[in-house]
């Protein structure tokens, strides 16, 4: 690739014409769709409003931040057992579904104020004492340990058909994996050989073709990889489902607690784009981007983004690492571009059609684009490490980073819903390898005189 591709993007306080920056925020639209949704899914927690709160939430995030951190706020896969468990709730059996969701929205609106009150400490710290706490044998491994943990989701819908009679099912499952290769390898084509403009559109390209590849496949075989009526409504207009938050001490105690454990993968996300965004400003001659200076920032913004979505009927979430892998791929970094995205967002949520347009992209196609996406964010874990020179030598980055990765890894693996049953309690297995690993590193790190030294 070329140098002159290579300075080909925008950064986070350039705007692209119209026509691009819609296109690049129905990209955004795109990887984040999916998660988002999935969480509402497995919670209970009503789509419409899911997706609504996401839109929200990141534009409160971004005014809150100055519009100086390019992130997308989604629904968090960390709370899920959390707030699983307060919407299955013995106590709360007779409530009416909206009632629960009130109940588990107080537990999810503070948590946001744990937030804020971290990133509050760490703007009055200082940089240096949260490399300490947070240096980048954490925030690396944790980043790999996201990554590779959404691997089963990625392979199970790559394989992921629609119902099929009996005598259709095999065919039906090897057309899913022809449909999500097709699109895994269109879009690793896209982002290593297009030129120019179209080199920052891979994902929608990617989506495109698989979308194609399985309505063609559809018609021939009369599998329906595409269903345009998921949602069914009266009207074409439909506003979401909001409901206000309901005092709860159990809610509070079930979902609060996860926020402290959410915050070395927020970081994580911050220094993941630290590196991307200064990479493309040093090839475009531009100025240098501290993004990695507001740490404390993105972590109240963050908070508020949890007391905006769980206030409205919107589950607690977090920064994107799908969305930073998509900036990293396409060279986009621009706020207003996910501000347009946002906004799109909040509108698509509010019309049945455009609902069910998002929805009717195959399950295959999405798992097609997450192997690539989520591999990206592991990825971005070495990459984190190899910037700020880890020595691999020293033996006390290698017992925090395998700790972390082997807790991390085989705890979302080896126990149901990543949730490792100790001493008679369910810790989730990335909010453990992270609290585990920044734990271990302080008590190793009294007998080292150099902490904060590049060698970290």
């Amino acid at each position: 690739m070329s140098s002159k591709n290579q300075s080909i993007g925008y950064l986070p306080d350039e705007r692209p014409p119209f026509l691009e920056l819609f296109l690049f925020a129905l990209q955004q639209i795109v990887v984040m769709f999916p998660a988002t949704v999935l969480v509402a899914l497995i919670t209970g927690f009503h789509v419409s409003t899911t997706i609504f709160a996401s839109g929200l939430a990141t534009l409160t995030f971004l005014l809150v931040t100055g519009r100086k951190i390019p992130l997308y706020y989604g629904s968090s896969f960390s709370y899920i057992a959390a707030i699983a468990s307060i919407m299955s709730a013995e106590a709360f059996s007779n409530y009416s579904l909206n009632d629960k969701i009130s109940v588990a929205q107080f537990g999810i609106v503070m948590s946001g104020f744990v937030s804020i009150f971290a990133g509050a400490i760490i703007r009055k710290s200082g940089k240096a004492a949260i490399e300490k706490v947070l240096p980048p044998t954490v925030t690396g491994s944790i980043a790999i340990i996201i990554g590779l943990s959404l691997a089963s989701n990625a392979m199970t819908n790559a394989a992921s058909h629609p119902e099929v009679a009996a005598d259709q099912a095999g065919l039906a499952g090897n057309l899913a994996w022809v449909i999500a290769l097709i699109t895994l390898i269109s879009t690793i084509l896209y982002s290593v050989y297009l030129k120019g403009k179209l080199s920052q559109l891979p994902i929608l390209f990617g989506l495109f073709t698989g979308y194609i590849v399985a309505a063609i496949l559809g018609a021939a075989t009369g599998i329906p990889f595409i269903n345009l009526h998921t949602v069914e409504s009266a009207g074409i207009f439909n506003l979401p489902v909001f409901t206000l938050p309901k005092p709860s001490m159990a809610a509070v105690a079930a979902i609060m607690p996860i926020a402290i454990a959410t915050i070395p993968e927020s970081t994580a996300h911050v220094y993941q784009l630290h590196i991307y965004v200064n990479d493309l400003a040093k090839k475009k001659g531009s100025k240098r981007y501290d993004i990695d200076d507001k740490l404390g920032l993105n972590l109240i913004g963050d908070g508020i983004g949890d007391i905006v979505s769980g206030f409205i009927g919107g589950p607690a979430g977090t920064n994107y690492g799908e969305n930073i892998s998509t900036m990293a791929l396409s060279k986009i970094f621009s706020v207003p571009v996910l501000i347009a995205a946002a906004i799109i967002t909040m509108v698509i949520s509010c019309f049945t059609p455009l609902i069910n347009a998002v929805y009717s992209i195959p399950t295959a196609v999405i798992g097609g684009l997450s192997i690539y996406l989520f591999g990206i964010i592991a990825a971005q874990g070495i990459t984190i490490m190899m910037d700020r020179k880890v020595d691999m030598f020293k033996s006390k980055n290698l017992a925090v980073i395998a700790v972390i990765l082997i807790i991390g890894l085989g705890g979302s693996f080896g126990f149901e819903g990543g949730m490792i049953p100790m001493f008679g309690i369910q810790f989730p297995a990335i909010a453990s390898a992270a609290v585990f690993g920044i734990v271990l590193n302080l008590l190793l790190s009294f007998a080292d005189k150099d902490i904060t030294s590049t060698e970290e």
